[in-house]
């Protein structure tokens, strides 16, 4: 069972250990990759990559185009011991109350689908349901939204989630959006990082954690990869 600890301690608390917390996506489908699975249980790699010392983990729970579910989210909170983040399309507050009800520590909002009243609105329920918001930007325009918002824990997306992440995004979207982040805040790369010298520059830009999914599930070893991505923080 995921424990009380909010999603952006357990990352800092990695991260002042000196290492770049490396929060792992499980995702059944990539609109890009076609399946990830590939037969593996998503709930046995959830508990593999906390053994393998993933302080939190991401659940994606669409179901349009990345087969996820509501059911995976709470099987996933239920077999592992540490915070869990939803990751979905969230734009109403019945989708918040899901998520709390399925055991999620965290809830993902997304800029691009929602306008700053929508995600003010959606950024403070989600706060008084127990939900920690961890907004994603994908561009200068929607940082200053999170700004307006109060955001203190941001994800920049390296992909196009308009486009289903199917563009070829990298850390270069990071390393140039982050300059502009308030220096308060906790700060995740998310999306198309695929090796460990990618993972240092992040580090070395003064980022806090990786958001690394499908990366992880091509690999023949997924706990290997993982480790090889743990690079020493700032």
């Amino acid at each position: 069972m995921a424990d009380n600890t909010r999603f952006s301690t357990a990352i800092m608390d990695s991260y002042n250990k000196g290492l770049l917390t490396v929060i792992p996506d499980i995702k059944c489908r990539s609109p890009k990759e076609g399946d990830l699975l590939r037969g593996r249980n998503p709930i046995d790699v959830a508990k593999s990559l906390v053994q393998c010392g993933a302080p939190v983990v991401s659940v994606v729970t669409d179901s349009k185009d990345f087969e996820g579910s509501l059911k995976l989210l709470r099987n996933v909170v239920n077999a592992v011991s540490v915070p869990v983040l939803r990751k979905d399309f969230i734009t109403t507050v019945d989708e918040l109350k899901y998520t709390a009800e399925h055991g999620a520590s965290a809830v993902l909002l997304i800029c691009a689908y929602l306008d700053e009243k929508q995600l003010s609105h959606l950024y403070e329920t989600a706060l008084s349901m127990g939900l920690e918001p961890l907004v994603e930007v994908h561009t200068d325009a929607e940082m200053n939204m999170a700004k307006q918002v109060g955001a203190g824990f941001i994800a920049i997306n390296n992909r196009n989630i308009v486009e289903l992440e199917r563009d070829n995004g990298g850390p270069e979207l990071t390393l140039s959006l982050s300059a502009s982040a308030s220096k308060d805040v906790v700060l995740i790369s998310a999306s198309g990082i695929s090796t460990r010298g990618e993972a240092a520059s992040l580090a070395s830009a003064g980022v806090h954690g990786i958001l690394v999914g499908t990366t992880l599930w091509l690999a023949d070893d997924i706990c290997k990869m993982y480790a090889s991505l743990q690079v020493e923080s700032r």
